[in-house]
């Protein structure tokens, strides 16, 4: 059996052999995200919606593979963030390269050649399509949209498949870049390398992850150490609680913060060996319902599932 270190004795181990920042394995990232997706939707409510998600992520495993570079963060900008302690590559503001809308047509052009895909996906995936090769600006502004999370101006049917794209370019860029070259110290709760939130937590087995919890970054993949018992979101310890459904997996729960209250769920892979950070999130939202009617707040969205924000930051 699997041994999850307490609170206390995680805090009090020597952090620098806890391995800090985990790159996003490229022969990997989005293969077992779509796999995990197919097994899933076997038993869910939702299956028809997570198969469809499995066709978008196999589509991104497919743009990953293709050789290709982007302009990455200059000397300047690795410098600046270093002294500020800030993720060097910042989605918010960043000069996306074009290639980005390419890789988004890959992934619209494979997705729509799937056999299982409803007139209705197909249509919505035809006006991206249309709208990327007759007015690109639209398909940018929406981009924007989503990486700064508005409340307003996202179209929720659009959103997954322009998210999907932007997690194939973000995640290209956190693969190569020189992690060696992070800051120290980034601001708590949001990705060290993009700046972007987590879209869950897991408590890793094995090595030297063994019983410690890592966040996933919901745009480059990049996983980063968050000590246990923590609010992810305004770094409390007093006030923590765990949420799960009834009769319900033992790996899946929703840590809640009775200070900011928030939640954000975490998965233990002592429980499911196979749990996927994006994708065990899409499929559990019987336990968001359960965590909106206990009243407390989501503070953040599944890159496959766009929903109005109802965090009170």
């Amino acid at each position: 059996m699997q041994r999850i270190l307490p609170r206390g004795e995680i805090e009090s181990l020597d952090h620098t052999h806890i391995p800090r920042i985990f790159q996003a394995q490229e022969r990997f990232v989005f293969q077992e995200r779509a796999n995990r997706l197919r097994q899933l939707a076997a038993d869910s409510a939702i299956g028809g919606y997570l198969l469809l998600m499995a066709h978008v992520v196999d589509a991104q495993h497919e743009a990953l593979s293709i050789p290709r570079s982007f302009p990455s963060a200059s000397s300047e900008v690795i410098d600046r963030a270093q002294a500020h302690g800030m993720p060097p590559l910042q989605a918010t503001g960043w000069p996306r390269d074009p290639q980005w809308l390419v890789i988004l047509t890959e992934i619209l052009d494979y997705v729509q050649k799937q056999s299982d895909v409803s007139d209705a996906a197909k249509g919505i995936m035809q006006g991206i399509a249309t709208d990327i090769a007759d007015q690109p600006e639209i398909i940018e502004s929406l981009a924007d949209a989503l990486l700064a999370r508005f409340d307003e101006g996202i179209d929720a049917a659009r959103a997954p498949f322009v998210m999907a794209a932007l997690q194939v370019y973000w995640t290209r860029l956190a693969i190569d870049f020189d992690k060696d070259q992070l800051p120290v110290i980034t601001p708590f709760g949001v990705c060290p390398c993009c700046g972007s939130l987590p879209v869950s937590t897991v408590v890793r087995i094995g090595g030297s992850r063994e019983g410690m919890r890592y966040a996933t970054c919901s745009l480059c993949s990049t996983e980063w150490h968050i000590v246990r018992v923590t609010c992810t979101h305004c770094e409390d310890t007093q006030k923590v609680s765990f949420h799960a459904i009834e009769e319900g997996s033992d790996a899946i729960k929703a840590e809640a913060c009775g200070s900011c209250n928030t939640y954000r769920k975490i998965f233990y892979q002592e429980k499911d060996q196979m749990v996927e950070a994006v994708a065990d999130d899409l499929a559990s939202l019987e336990l968001d319902m359960l965590m909106g009617d206990e009243g407390f707040f989501r503070i953040n969205d599944n890159p496959l599932l766009w929903q109005q924000s109802s965090s009170e930051e």
